[in-house]
C-alpha cells in the first residue's frame, strides 16, 4: 500500500495483477466513460424531475392548490428496476426496433438508452422530494403577496424553485454522482466499459492495484462534487443563510383525495391478496415439465426456468423482503440523522461513502463473515446512510437560520430544547417521506447482492432475487419479471400515499 500510494504523485499507480498493464490508463479511460455516461444520465434526470412535480409548480404559481398529492406516479417510476428497464430498453429499442445500439459504446448514440436506465429512477425520486416540498414555498407570505401584486406565475414559480432546491441538492450527490459507481449492473446489460465495472471486476478478480486506484478515483469525485454542490447551495441560499433570517418552510393544510383512499386500500388489499394465495402454494416444487409457462389458472403468474410456481415464490418472499429493506432502511435512515447532526465531522465521510457501490461492501463483509442476507443487509447499511446523512445536514442548516430559532434562544431555549420542539420535526417528515420512496431501492440493491452470490442464496425465495434470476428469460417470458416487478411498485406505492395518509391536514 506504501508503495502504491508513493507512485500516485507520479501518476504511477501500479500494474494490474491480473493482466500486467499499468493500471492508471485503464482506470483513466473507464472514469472518462463513467462520466460521460453519468452526464447523460444527470440530463434525464433533471428532465423526469422537471416533469413529475410540473403540476405542481404550475397550480401552486396560480394559488390553485388545494389537494394533497401522493407522488404515485414518482413512487412508480422510482421502484422501476434499472437493470430491468435496462434489459427492456436494449430489447425493444436495441433489438426490436433498431433505433438505438443495444450494446458497447461507439458514440453519443450508445449514451440514450443507459442513460434513460438509470435516469428516470433517479429523477423519479429526486422529482418525488421536490413536489412533496414545493407546497410549503407555495404558502409562503412572499408568494401570497407576489400574486396579489400581479407577479406573473412564472416568477412566483422560480421564487419556490430557488426556495425549496437548496433541501433537495445534498440528494444529487448520492443519487446522480453514484451513477458512477453504482451503475455496474446496467454496464454490464450494455457492455460499457465504466468504472463501477471495473472495481467490481477487479474485486472479484482480488487485483488489488486497479481497485485501489479505481476506489480512489471514486472517492475523490464525491469529494469534488460535494464541494460543488456546497457551493451551490449557499449560493441559492444567499444573505439569509448567514444572517439568521431564512423562514422555515411548514405544509399548508391541504385535504387529502378520497381517491387517495381508495387506492391506499386497493393497493393494500391487492398485496395481501398475492402474499395470501402465494403462501398457500409450495415455492421450491421444481417442475423441469412445465418451465417457463405462461399464467393460467393452475400458475396464475406462470413458471420460472425450472418450473417452480412464480405466485408461491413471490407469496413466500413477501415477508422476508418487506422485513429486511425495512430493518435496512431503518437502520440507515436513523443513521443518517445521527450523522447529519454533526455536518462537519460527517461531511467527507458523506462525499466519500455516496459514490461507493454497495457490492464492494458486500464483497468485503462476504470474505470476513461469508455469503448471507444479513450480511448483505449490513453491506447495503454501510453506504445507504449516506443521502439521509446529506438531507438531514441541509436541512438543519436552514432550519438553523431561520428566525423562530434565534428568538427561542434568546428567550432561554436551551439546545435539548431546540432538538426536540424545532429542528427534529422540521427533519423527520422529510427524512421519511425520503426513505418510503428509496424502499424499492434497498430490496434491489439486497437483490443484485444476492445475484452476485452475496446474499440471500438460492433456492430461498426473495423478491430481488426472482427479479435477477429472471431477469435473462425477460424477453422470452415477460410474465417471470412482471409479478416481481408489480409486487415491488404496489408496495412502493403503498409506503408512499399510506405516508400521506398519515401526515393527514398536515405537518
Amino acid at each position: 500500500l506504501a508503495h502504491w500510494l508513493g507512485g500516485l504523485p507520479r501518476g504511477d499507480a501500479g500494474v494490474s495483477w491480473v493482466s500486467g498493464a499499468p493500471v492508471m490508463p485503464q482506470v483513466g479511460t473507464a472514469l472518462s466513460v463513467s462520466l460521460t455516461l453519468m452526464l447523460g444520465a444527470f440530463a434525464v434526470t433533471v428532465l423526469v424531475t422537471g416533469l413529475v412535480c410540473a403540476r405542481t409548480v404550475l397550480l401552486g404559481s396560480r394559488r390553485r392548490l388545494r389537494q394533497d398529492r401522493a407522488g404515485t406516479t414518482a413512487a412508480v417510476l422510482a421502484s422501476l428496476p434499472k437493470f430491468l428497464l435496462a434489459s427492456v430498453l436494449a430489447t425493444v429499442c436495441g433489438v426490436w426496433w433498431g433505433w438505438f445500439p443495444s450494446s458497447g459504446w461507439e458514440g453519443p448514440q450508445s449514451m440514450v438508452l443507459p442513460s434513460l436506465a438509470l435516469g428516470i429512477p433517479s429523477g423519479a425520486m429526486l422529482g418525488g422530494m421536490l413536489d412533496q416540498a414545493l407546497p410549503a414555498a407555495f404558502h409562503e407570505p412572499w408568494a401570497r403577496t407576489a400574486y396579489a401584486v400581479g407577479l406573473p406565475s412564472g416568477h412566483i414559480g422560480r421564487g419556490a424553485l430557488r426556495r425549496t432546491l437548496p433541501g433537495l441538492l445534498p440528494q444529487l450527490l448520492p443519487t446522480v454522482v453514484a451513477l458512477v459507481g453504482g451503475a455496474v449492473a446496467v454496464e454490464k446489460i450494455f457492455n460499457i466499459p465504466g468504472l463501477g465495472r471495473l472495481a467490481l471486476e477487479s474485486a472479484v478478480a482480488q487485483d488489488l492495484p486497479v481497485l485501489q486506484t479505481a476506489t480512489l478515483a471514486l472517492a475523490l469525485l464525491g469529494v469534488a462534487a460535494g464541494i460543488l454542490i456546497r457551493a451551490l447551495r449557499h449560493a441559492l441560499l444567499g444573505r439569509p443563510l448567514r444572517d439568521g433570517a431564512l423562514p422555515a418552510l411548514h405544509r399548508p393544510p391541504l385535504t387529502v383525495p378520497r381517491s387517495l383512499r381508495w387506492g391506499t386500500a386497493a393497493c393494500a388489499l391487492l398485496l395481501l391478496t398475492l402474499v395470501t394465495a402465494g403462501l398457500l402454494r409450495d415455492p421450491l416444487q421444481v417442475d423441469t415439465a412445465a418451465r417457463l409457462l405462461s399464467p393460467s389458472g393452475e400458475h396464475p403468474l406462470g413458471t420460472d426456468a425450472l418450473g417452480r410456481d412464480l405466485l408461491a415464490r413471490l407469496g413466500h418472499g413477501a415477508l422476508r423482503t418487506a422485513w429486511v429493506a425495512l430493518v435496512v432502511t431503518a437502520v440507515s435512515a436513523v443513521t443518517g440523522l445521527l450523522l447529519g447532526m454533526a455536518p462537519r465531522a460527517s461531511a467527507g465521510p458523506t462525499e466519500v461513502v455516496s459514490t461507493l457501490p454497495a457490492v464492494l461492501a458486500g464483497l468485503l463483509i462476504a470474505g470476513v463473515t461469508g455469503p448471507s442476507v444479513w450480511g448483505a443487509a449490513c453491506a447495503v447499511c454501510v453506504v445507504g446512510w449516506s443521502p439521509y446523512a446529506a438531507q438531514t445536514a441541509a436541512l438543519l442548516e436552514q432550519e438553523r437560520a431561520s428566525g423562530h430559532i434565534a428568538a427561542s434562544v434568546a428567550l432561554g431555549a436551551g439546545r435539548l430544547h431546540l432538538l426536540r420542539r424545532h429542528l427534529l420535526p422540521s427533519v423527520v417528515p422529510a427524512l421519511l417521506r425520503n426513505a418510503l420512496l428509496r424502499l424499492p431501492t434497498t430490496v434491489l440493491v439486497l437483490a443484485s447482492l444476492g445475484f452476485l452470490g452475496l446474499g440471500e442464496q438460492p433456492p430461498t425465495p426473495e423478491w430481488g432475487r426472482l427479479l435477477s434470476e429472471n431477469q435473462p428469460y425477460a424477453e422470452l417470458a415477460p410474465w417471470t419479471v412482471l409479478g416481481p416487478a408489480a409486487a415491488l411498485v404496489v408496495l412502493s406505492v403503498l409506503a408512499v400515499t399510506g405516508s400521506v395518509l398519515g401526515r393527514g391536514k398536515g405537518e
